[in-house]
């Protein structure tokens, strides 16, 4: 059975690194499970650094904790340029953004607690779904 390819929206990394008891943590530390692929962009990981050095001082972690968690996920994903645009075809330029990525690396699903934000994606053989949903897919939850 082929290997789900995803994006990982960047609400679902920051959540990631606020609490390690949800499902979004659960998710990032199953990125070398070898059950799905990630997929990233260069306009796609700077979002993730922007939106993650905002948490420093609000949690636990370093700058240097969250540059090595950024840099293992581009060391293990799938690395994309993207070449043609979509825009604007969601309310977000960065949900754009993220779809774009996801049509160009061919992926199964977007990863995201902000489900609605990704309304009509189903046009690009796209599927959305919550990381718990995802854990679900792959069988590393119940």
């Amino acid at each position: 059975m082929k290997k789900p390819g995803i994006v990982i929206d960047t609400n679902v990394i920051v959540s990631a690194l606020r609490s390690s008891r949800g499902a979004s943590y659960k998710l990032l530390t199953a990125i070398d499970s070898n059950k799905f692929d990630i997929n990233i962009s260069v306009p796609l990981v700077l979002e993730y650094e922007d939106a993650t050095k905002r948490l420093i001082g609000k949690i636990m972690l370093r700058k240097k904790d969250i540059d090595d968690i950024l840099n293992y996920i581009c060391s293990v994903a799938e690395h994309w340029k993207i070449f043609y645009l979509w825009r604007p075809y969601l309310k977000d330029p960065i949900d754009d953004m993220v779809l774009e990525l996801a049509v160009t690396a061919n992926c199964d699903y977007i990863v995201t607690y902000n489900k609605k934000d990704f309304q009509n994606v189903k046009a690009f053989g796209l599927s959305v779904v919550t990381p718990q949903e995802l854990l679900k897919l792959i069988g590393e939850l119940k």
